[in-house]
């Protein structure tokens, strides 16, 4: 994983709980039918706050949330550490620091982009179990209102490296390369409403939304202020998602 990547949120732990997206429940269904059984060990990889861990973890046998991130982990732990099978683990997607063969399914939501490609898919391949089945997991943001299409335009402007961290830098091409059997890919409609306050939170969640003290903070603001302004309805505004699903054999 990314060392800058290990820490680029640990000041964003408070709004990332509370405005990050989950995933909608056709989706966690759809792990399941995958390999995430009442039986199974599960590994989720990159597992920040534990969103997808706490879909997950009643429906399976043992739950491990590998997060590097301290700050997030104890997010994660604060909220699931009572559950039964769940084992918070810190590791890496390049060195989880589980056994050989000790896991039946690998997920990683909202991480995979984040991870050393070539040494994350030979850890992967060492902790899993044949047949050796990976999902991954993006909650798309699309741009089909006017208002996020004009929030698209504000991250384009102002997010500090958004150019290089976004995930839709990975093409679907290069995802299915991942797998050497049994690709799928399937995609779910999610979504989120905000009133001002959620909104900037939503957005202050992300790693290259700027910070009070760097460049374009005040013009992001004050754009998405604008923004809300003109398309709010009843005071709220709505982000629609693909939540998109790689999965296969590696």
């Amino acid at each position: 994983m990314d060392r800058d990547a290990t820490g680029r949120f640990s000041n964003r732990v408070a709004d990332y709980v509370k405005y990050r997206p989950s995933y909608p429940a056709d989706a966690v269904d759809h792990l399941v039918a995958l390999g995430a059984g009442s039986n199974a060990t599960v590994a989720d990889i990159g597992s920040g706050t534990g969103i997808l861990s706490a879909l997950l973890v009643d429906r399976v046998a043992t739950l491990y949330a590998v997060e590097p991130n301290a700050a997030m982990r104890a997010a994660a732990e604060s909220v699931l550490a009572h559950r039964n099978g769940f084992i918070s683990v810190d590791g890496t997607a390049e060195h989880t620091t589980l056994n050989d063969a000790s896991v039946d399914l690998i997920v990683a939501a909202q991480a995979y982009h984040w991870f050393e490609r070539d040494a994350a898919l030979s850890e992967f391949r060492r902790i899993l179990r044949e047949p050796k089945r990976v999902a991954l997991l993006w909650n798309n943001r699309r741009s089909d209102t006017p208002f996020l299409a004009e929030y698209e335009a504000l991250l384009q402007r102002y997010g500090t490296d958004y150019h290089t961290v976004n995930h839709q830098n990975i093409t679907p091409d290069e995802l299915r390369s991942l797998f050497v059997a049994e690709f799928t890919f399937q995609a779910f409609d999610n979504r989120q409403r905000f009133d001002l306050a959620g909104l900037k939170g939503r957005l202050f969640s992300s790693s290259y939304a700027p910070t009070a003290a760097q460049p374009g903070y005040g013009e992001l603001v004050a754009g998405l202020e604008a923004a809300f302004d003109r398309y709010h309805e009843a005071g709220y505004v709505t982000f629609n998602y693909h939540t998109e699903v790689y999965s296969g054999v590696v």
